[in-house]
C-alpha cells in the first residue's frame, strides 16, 4: 500500500475587469467541496502592503473561494500561528480549470481585525472602476450584496469568521 499523500496545488490568478492579470500565486488545496475550495498559501518573502502593513515571510494565508459567491476570504496567520487578520475580497465567483483558480477582482474589500471589527476598503476605487469599465448594474449589485453578506458572516461569527 502506498502511504504517500497526494497534494493538489493550484495557481491562483486575480484579474481586473478589463482582463489584465492583477496578481498570481500558488496554494495547496486543504478542502474541496461542491461550491467551496480552501487553499493554504505561504508568503515566501516579506511583503509591504499599503493597508495591511508588513506581512512577514512565513505568514500563512488560508484562502476560502466559492464558485457561487461574489467574494473570497483570506485568513492570515503570523509565522507563530497567531491570527493576524482576515481580508474579505469582493470578486466574481471562482472558476477552476486546468489547475488554475481564477476570478475577477471587483476592488471593494473588508479588512477584519482579530477581534472581528472591520472596515470597508476601496469603495472609491470600486465606484471609479465601475464607471470606467462599465460594470453592468447586476454586477455592481452583486458586489454590494457581497459586502453585506460578509458583514453578516462576521456579525454571526460564521465560517470562516468562527475563529
Amino acid at each position: 500500500m502506498d502511504s504517500t499523500v497526494q497534494t493538489e496545488t493550484l495557481i491562483v490568478r486575480s484579474h481586473k475587469y478589463d482582463g489584465r492579470l492583477h496578481r498570481e500565486w500558488s496554494g495547496t488545496v486543504r478542502r474541496r467541496d461542491d461550491d467551496l475550495i480552501v487553499l493554504d498559501a505561504l508568503f515566501d518573502r516579506e511583503v509591504r502592503h499599503p493597508l495591511l502593513g508588513t506581512i512577514k515571510c512565513g505568514t500563512v494565508s488560508t484562502e476560502y473561494f466559492w464558485t457561487n459567491r461574489f467574494y473570497s476570504v483570506f485568513r492570515f496567520a503570523e509565522p507563530s500561528g497567531a491570527l493576524r487578520n482576515y481580508y474579505g475580497n469582493v470578486n466574481t465567483p471562482a472558476i477552476i480549470e486546468d489547475g488554475v483558480l481564477s476570478f475577477t477582482d471587483l476592488d471593494i474589500d473588508l479588512l477584519v481585525a482579530p477581534d472581528l471589527t472591520y472596515q470597508i476598503l476601496d469603495r472609491d476605487e470600486f465606484e471609479a472602476n465601475a464607471l470606467a469599465f462599465g460594470y453592468p448594474p447586476e454586477l455592481r449589485a452583486s458586489a454590494l450584496d457581497a459586502i453585506e453578506e460578509l458583514q453578516a458572516l462576521i456579525e454571526r461569527r460564521a465560517m470562516p469568521f468562527d475563529i
